[in-house]
């Protein structure tokens, strides 16, 4: 591995690889073509590569960690929501569904 190529995160590590289209300028577009040509490695990797670093970057940024802690609280209050009212509608859990 090159001093300039960070270690790749497996695919399987993270799921299947997807396709994803994005818009760019032709200056971007340009500089990416580049920049792969000098590393080596196709548009596509430098992209990837690109992400995966900026994901990194970002979960140890202070902004990102405190909205995640609000959408985890809202998400938690959602699922309270929904649970009690199926409780309500079909009885506590520990009741058990029964069938037809």
């Amino acid at each position: 591995m090159s001093e300039n190529e960070p270690p790749e995160v497996p695919a399987t590590a993270l799921g299947a690889v997807r396709p994803l289209s994005i818009r760019i300028t032709d200056g971007l577009r340009a500089q990416l073509d580049m920049i792969a040509q000098l590393n080596d490695r196709s548009v596509t990797k430098e992209i990837r590569l690109a992400s995966e670093a900026w994901v990194q970057t970002s979960k140890s940024d202070p902004k990102v960690l405190l909205r995640a802690e609000t959408v985890r609280a809202e998400i938690e209050r959602e699922a309270q929501t929904r649970q009690s009212a199926i409780e309500a509608i079909f009885g506590a859990a520990d009741s058990g569904v029964k069938s037809p």
